[in-house]
């Protein structure tokens, strides 16, 4: 006997299922769909739900959706598919999403900053809605007027082009930071900032001269790479003056940037100077010292922003409130060298 999933065997469709039930194709349409109560008998539906498990019909998905005009596709943007942190928003995104029926499509801004060209044809016709991850809204511009949700993540939240906004609480993130290195003594300082425009970097810089204005701050940008961090940190370790004792780095990729400057200087990390990260990537216990850095919950932004999206389609407001960030304390910081 050939079975559904025999080869070569046709696959049931509801017209099948309805003639083994002795019932309608609309009748098989509203059981499927779970919209029959007040409509037909529960002995009917039984029958209909007992065909259908018998002859192993799978309603089409695919076409349901179409008919609905929804795919069930959210599209993620991000800056760049190198960065481990943005893997991490994947992941908790699409964990969330796959809860619900819905897939995650990853794609990558151009060139890391500028603007997101659509992918498809037509974004309104092969997308439910659409987050963006560390991006400003401009950035996105190919996608307005498409009437698509759009949820930011990391992002301004004084944007009004989104549909809801999720954030981590970045500026206490930096202002643990400050306070670590402040309670070890620490008075000369060096900001390695990332070069990269970005509401993210633009909140940690406020939030670092907020907390250090009684001390000596000087700010020196750096690619988000190691080796343009290392020749910036270079440049910052060796300038004029007295030689900072601690360098807070926007990003573990430039705190590591910073250690390899100072080896190359034959200083030491933590003893001569030290090196703070940022967003705890698998890199930051992988240098040698292991990196003071704070860790960035990047599987939970995913997850609250694919909750925002899902919460704006069914007509919902979002989750409210930033999520909290925590510094880890490794052997990367010590006390400021007398």
């Amino acid at each position: 006997m050939q079975t559904p999933d025999s080869p070569g065997a046709a696959r049931p469709t509801s017209r099948d299922v309805a003639a083994a039930a002795g019932v309608s194709q609309a009748t098989v349409s509203l059981v499927l769909g779970d919209k029959w109560r007040g409509r037909v008998s529960e002995r009917t539906a039984d029958a209909v739900r007992e065909a259908a498990r018998t002859l192993g019909y799978r309603p089409n998905l695919a076409a349901r959706n179409l008919r609905l005009g929804r795919t069930r596709t959210a599209l993620l943007v991000v800056p760049a598919l190198t960065n481990e942190f943005f893997a991490r928003v994947y992941t908790g995104a699409a964990t969330v999403a796959a809860r619900h029926g819905f897939g995650v499509v990853l794609y990558p801004s151009p060139d890391g900053v500028g603007p997101a060209k659509d992918p498809f044809a037509s974004a309104r016709a092969a997308l439910d809605g659409i987050i963006a991850s560390s991006m400003a809204t401009e950035a996105l511009k190919a996608f307005h007027g498409t009437d698509l949700p759009l949820v930011m993540l990391d992002s301004d939240p004084s944007d009004t082009g989104a549909a809801a906004h999720v954030n981590l609480d970045i500026a206490d993130g930096m202002r643990q930071v400050t306070a670590h290195l402040l309670g070890l003594g620490h008075r000369r300082f060096v900001h390695l900032a990332s070069a990269v425009p970005s509401w993210t970097f633009d909140v940690r810089a406020a939030a670092l001269a907020e907390a250090l204005t009684d001390c000596h701050v000087r700010t020196v940008r750096a690619p988000l790479d190691v080796d343009g961090a290392r020749a910036s940190a270079e440049q910052a370790l060796t300038g004029p003056g007295p030689r900072p004792t601690a360098l807070i780095c926007d990003d573990d990729i430039l705190a590591a940037g910073a250690c390899k400057a100072a080896r190359r200087l034959g200083l030491r990390v933590p003893e001569d100077v030290s090196v703070t990260g940022f967003d705890d990537l698998a890199l930051a216990t992988a240098v040698e010292p292991e990196l003071t850095t704070v860790r960035l919950p990047a599987e939970q932004i995913g997850e609250r922003g694919m909750d925002a999206l899902l919460a704006v389609l069914a007509g919902r407001s979002p989750e409210p409130g930033d999520l909290p960030v925590s510094l880890m304390p490794r052997d990367s910081s010590g006390p400021a060298p007398v």
